[in-house]
């Protein structure tokens, strides 16, 4: 943990301007891990914050860091915290100043935190089970105030507390969600100095002078959105084409609005949503049949597609040395759903005697490391063996780390192991140089032998810049899977097209989402800066019902209830609309009334592969401009979860997906 807490400071915390020292080695110190529940230790140095007890957070440590220096602590200081949670950020406080006072309104936190930093040592802390937004009036005047919660302002019995000279640190806004960081200074008593110290998310501070709990309604603070709900919902049914049956509905006014893009995303809400996976089947069949659409790419693995992509276009089977949608969350792809529109695929192709007309099926996604790997040497093997023999020897750097390529990137990136970036470089340039020569034997063949060499490169990247940082890890992977499609399109000819399937996250534009500001893109975004009005975004979302997914990465999947959604969100207008099922145009076509009642952002539901019913609001909700999100919503009210297959094949039966199911 000692490593991982030193690249945490050095990426996460360094890196991004905090440079007081005392700051940084006190984060160096202070084991974050002994602050969080067991099950969540080994994400302790994760540059995000994570779920605690009570529905509570651990702040991201780059932001427990930059608030501590804001105060500009002195040794002999006394400082007081707002939101105890786990009692880290006072464990790091108790590192730089004379005594910390922290008050938490949670009495289960108090106990924790009260156990956690009397075990560790860190004697010069004291815990309060109070209301933070009154302070504690005994111990005061402090030198620095630290709040680690939103509120709507300043809380007036923490300005009175705080001794002139002294900062005080709080994120307020009028969103709950969303809040600006402040500093404030107090020159005189009367006189205070503010600073802006950029943009957060905290969870809300509840309190007598802050939010009332706990729905966290706005105390005497006007909210500026969500003000004409009623209104909202009501244009929505209005302008609404409603869904009365997803076989049956007539999409040609939506194929009209689709016009002659090149690429068309549909997004989904959740991976795990049956609805959403029938809907995206129906559309895809309409551009196939009716707008000549070929390319089928999806957010899974390209091997795994492969497989699929040679029995759906009648192509040669190969040997496979195991399962197809085997990886974790198997259910995403390995469902009745997508084995109905696999099977329609088929079905369509084989009326189709010239095989550049047939519809193909490719993963866009790069966690195949191993299998790609396996797949390269595979084609080598055949067609040149003297590469192959070489593609062995570079990719053997990769091999003591089959198992688990995360820890590789963990090693790599600690030193521990040297980077495995060279050969895997070099092998795909040599490939490249010669695709001349492979192309003239095997076109199709030679393009899926180059982009697992091509997946090879940038996974290793990929899980080396993992533990560097979320954004530069999300952007990696959307831009492979941009470039995956890039590359597909070119090689199937200025005439194609092509159909995505993706979450929500990856197809609407980043750029209108809270992703965005954290300077993450997507998919989406760069479909729409290099195609623009011909990359045609489609989102879905939903209110209620059960979805397919799992409490935690690699947990067993679980058909959970979905919890009605939240009062601000998008879903509540729609949900609010009272059409079960419905398309909405939200791009050029839609009614202006629409794009301008939709246009002040609300929160928007995400839910993955992991769902956490528990900390939804802080989990899965983040902040979107909808209209500029998406070019087409859809909704359905209710849903349910996918009907997932068999992971494995039965005992004694080959495992044959999707020939067998």
């Amino acid at each position: 943990m000692s490593v991982l807490r030193e690249n945490m400071v050095r990426y996460q915390i360094a890196a991004r301007g905090v440079t007081d020292e005392r700051v940084l080695d006190a984060m160096r110190i202070v084991p974050r891990e002994a602050f969080m529940p067991e099950e969540l230790a080994e994400f302790a140095y994760e540059d995000t914050p994570l779920p605690i007890e009570e529905g509570q957070t651990i702040s991201q440590p780059y932001i427990v860091a930059l608030m501590i220096a804001a105060i500009q602590p002195e040794p002999q200081d006394r400082v007081l915290e707002i939101g105890t949670g786990s009692g880290s950020a006072a464990a790091v406080l108790s590192r730089v100043v004379g005594q910390v006072y922290t008050v938490e309104r949670h009495e289960a936190l108090v106990d924790l935190a009260s156990r956690r930093l009397r075990t560790l040592g860190y004697g010069n802390v004291e815990v309060l089970h109070g209301d933070g937004s009154l302070g504690w009036p005994e111990h005061a005047p402090y030198d620095g105030i630290i709040v680690t919660a939103g509120g709507p302002h300043v809380p007036r019995q923490l300005r009175e507390q705080l001794a002139v000279g002294g900062r005080l640190v709080i994120p307020i806004g009028p969103d709950p969600r969303q809040q600006h960081l402040v500093r404030m200074t107090r020159v005189t008593r009367e006189r205070f100095e503010e600073e802006q110290l950029g943009q957060v998310r905290f969870v809300p501070l509840v309190g007598e002078d802050a939010w009332e709990g706990p729905g966290v309604v706005p105390v005497g603070v006007s909210p500026p959105r969500g003000t004409r709900p009623a209104t909202t919902a009501a244009l929505i049914r209005e302008a609404a084409e409603p869904i009365a049956d997803i076989d049956d509905v007539d999409l040609g006014p939506l194929l009209d609005r689709i016009g002659q893009s090149k690429v068309v995303l549909l997004g989904e809400a959740t991976h795990g949503t049956s609805e959403f996976y029938q809907m995206r089947a129906r559309i895809s069949r309409e551009l196939i049949t009716k707008r000549g659409f070929t390319i089928v790419a999806v957010e899974a693995d390209w091997p795994d597609a492969a497989r699929v992509d040679r029995y759906v276009r009648h192509g040669p089977t190969a040997q496979e040395g195991h399962p197809a949608f085997s990886r974790f969350p198997t259910w995403m792809w390995r469902n009745a759903e997508v084995h109905d529109f696999v099977e329609w695929l088929r079905s369509w192709n084989a009326d189709l005697p010239d095989p550049a007309r047939r519809a193909g099926f490719y993963g866009l996604d790069l966690y195949s490391l191993f299998t790609s790997i396996a797949a390269v040497l595979r084609y080598l093997d055949e067609v040149d063996p003297d590469t192959a023999a070489l593609a062995r020897r570079r990719y053997a750097c990769l091999s003591p780390w089959e198992r688990n390529p995360a820890v590789y990137g963990r090693a790599a990136l600690t030193g521990q192991y040297r980077t495995c970036e060279e050969p895997v470089t070099r092998m795909l340039r040599d490939m490249m140089e010669r695709r001349l020569e492979y192309t003239v034997h095997d076109g199709d063949r030679f393009l899926d032998a180059a982009q697992n060499a091509r997946l090879v490169a940038n996974a290793e990247r990929y899980y080396r810049v993992m533990y560097s940082g979320r954004v530069e890890s999300w952007n990696l992977r959307d831009r492979h899977m941009f470039d995956t499609l890039d590359m597909l399109l070119k090689f199937h000819g200025p005439e194609a097209r092509a159909v995505v399937w993706e979450h929500n996250s990856h197809v609407g534009n980043a750029a209108a989402t809270e992703m965005g500001a954290r300077g993450e893109f997507n998919v989406g975004q760069l479909c729409r800066e290099r195609f623009g009005r011909e990359a045609f975004l489609l989102g879905f979302g939903t209110d209620h019902g059960t979805v397919a997914a799992a409490h935690d990465w690699d947990a067993p999947m679980e058909v959970m209830a979905v919890r009605p959604s939240h009062a601000e969100s998008y879903e509540r207008l729609f949900h609010e609309a009272g059409v079960p099922a419905l398309l909405l145009p939200l791009g050029p076509a839609a009614r202006p009334e629409v794009r301008d009642e939709l246009r002040p952002p609300r929160l928007e539901r995400a839910i993955g592969v992991v769902y956490r019913p528990e900390t939804e609001l802080q989990s899965h909700y983040f902040q979107a401009v909808l209209p500029i999100q998406f070019d087409e919503y859809v909704w359905f009210d209710e849903t349910r979860a996918v009907r997932a297959l068999p992971a494995h094949a039965r005992e004694g039966v080959p495992d044959t997906y999707p020939f067998g199911v």
